[in-house]
């Protein structure tokens, strides 16, 4: 094996699988303590399943500001940037009255309504991916890396020959026999969002904001390419909810994207690379 060969270590944090691969595996045990880094930071920070987090006691200030912490800010201004860019159909507070708008964030404090939950999970993941690249690339001199959060993948650095192979399928867990398609991407980034694997008794977890409930829509995966992996989180998670009207909505923002309905049937815009027979 030579020096530059790729290398992939994964574990499971978050509540997800954690996936660091990088381009010379010289660099691995390093980007992998960098992505566990970031990873305790986000969750301590902006956790809805800890009860010693900052956001929980956040939750807990019954309306009144609280101080905030540079990590908590981020993650808190990202899911207000999704839903602000969306129009709401992203939003961090599953449209409790009265919605994201009266989430109030300033460079020291923030104040969430009395009562209204804050889901920073989504965004949250994606930043984190995000930063994590951006950091184990510049620690290694920009060398090429692959940050993969429960299948939401943000790259930094200098990609191996060939680009980075991602097996895009329902379920980020499936291996490359899974139905899906095998793309390559060079920089950027690349989220998935489903109907399919996280399921409750009332429905999957995509809330529409405007109904408070699962969203109905026709797609089981939407796949999304963007500059960061929290843009493209946001626009594949905003594409389940507004349903049939997601393909002309990824179009006009000049999106690439992958729409599976809940048939199989395959829809692709914006340049997405076309199937072949063999993946269909």
């Amino acid at each position: 094996m030579t020096a530059t060969a790729i290398a992939t270590a994964s574990w499971e944090a978050i509540g997800t699988t954690a996936l660091v691969r990088v381009a010379d595996q010289r660099h691995l045990e390093l980007a992998r303590r960098i992505l566990q880094e970031e990873l305790a930071e986000i969750d301590q920070a902006a956790s809805s399943f800890r009860s010693d987090s900052e956001l929980s006691s956040v939750l807990k200030s019954d309306g009144r500001p609280v101080l905030v912490s540079d990590a908590l800010h981020r993650a808190v201004l990202a899911a207000l940037t999704a839903a602000s860019l969306t129009d709401g159909l992203v939003d961090p507070t599953l449209g409790h009255h009265p919605g994201w708008r009266g989430v109030e964030l300033t460079d020291l404090m923030i104040r969430v309504p009395t009562g209204a939950p804050l889901d920073l999970g989504a965004t949250g993941k994606a930043l984190a991916a995000d930063r994590a690249a951006a950091a184990i690339s510049s620690a290694t001199g920009g060398a090429g890396v692959l940050v993969s959060l429960g299948g939401d993948i943000a790259t930094a650095g200098q990609p191996p020959a060939g680009g980075w192979l991602i097996h895009v399928t329902d379920d980020h867990r499936s291996d490359h026999t899974a139905f899906g398609q095998t793309v390559v991407i060079h920089d950027g980034a690349l989220a998935t969002s489903g109907t399919t694997v996280r399921r409750g008794p009332n429905g999957h977890h995509i809330i529409d904001p405007r109904t408070g409930s699962s969203a109905e829509t026709p797609w089981r995966t939407v796949s999304v390419t963007a500059a960061t992996c929290v843009d493209a989180n946001t626009a594949s998670t905003a594409s389940i909810v507004l349903g049939t009207q997601a393909p002309r909505w990824l179009a006009e923002r000049g999106l690439a994207a992958r729409l599976v309905d809940n048939l199989g049937t395959v829809t692709t815009v914006g340049g997405w690379p076309a199937e072949s027979q063999d993946e269909r």
